[in-house]
């Protein structure tokens, strides 16, 4: 038999390794097309925004979006701080559970589980020291006392939504008569500076 008439497949290289022989073939025609036009599109996309400074880059980008969503996010505030004198508190269960998951997660470390008062004040009863009215507390929640150690919670990233639903839940607590409460504001003792004076 002659060995020209039976042609060596032209796609397998003559090295091999343990056995497995290199496969030579072709790209498909789409791939290096594609490939093309990714390299095309790199070259074009450089030059563009990087050497003629034509477009904006992501930081750029970014920055300029940044300042939209502030924008949009001081005039949600602004309407918010127009209506805090005139809000009520909610009724609805999942507003409230909303508020009760907020509360004891970011107020009981200074108010306790049940409202009953650590740091900061008793939150049960009606002897509070910003008012006792709902608006009240809505204010003291959005505003803070930083005097007294209160943090802002619109400061810290809370929406107005979170800090209806906290003072809702708060609203809840009024009369519950916690155990071991801490003393009426109106009861504390007098500080030292308080007796001295």
């Amino acid at each position: 038999m002659n060995d020209s008439k039976t042609p060596r497949d032209p796609l397998l290289l003559d090295h091999e390794a343990d056995g497995i022989q290199e496969l030579d073939n072709n790209l498909p025609r789409w791939w290096v097309w594609l490939f093309y036009l990714c390299t095309i599109f790199a070259a074009v996309y450089l030059v563009y925004y990087h050497v003629l400074g034509k477009g904006d880059l992501q930081v750029a980008a970014y920055q300029a979006e940044m300042v939209q969503g502030n924008a949009i996010k001081q005039a949600a505030i602004g309407r918010f701080e127009a209506t805090i004198g005139s809000v009520t508190p909610s009724k609805e269960a999942a507003i409230n559970d909303r508020g009760r998951e907020l509360f004891l997660t970011y107020c009981s470390p200074c108010h306790r589980n049940d409202g009953g008062g650590l740091v900061g004040p008793n939150l049960c009863d009606d002897y509070w020291i910003h008012g006792s009215q709902f608006a009240d507390n809505v204010k003291v929640i959005w505003n803070g006392v930083p005097e007294k150690g209160m943090l802002s919670w619109r400061e810290q990233g809370f929406k107005p939504d979170d800090i209806l639903a906290v003072a809702s839940y708060i609203y809840t607590l009024r009369g519950s008569n916690p155990p071991n409460p801490k003393i009426r504001e109106d009861q504390a003792p007098a500080t030292p500076t308080e007796v001295y004076e």
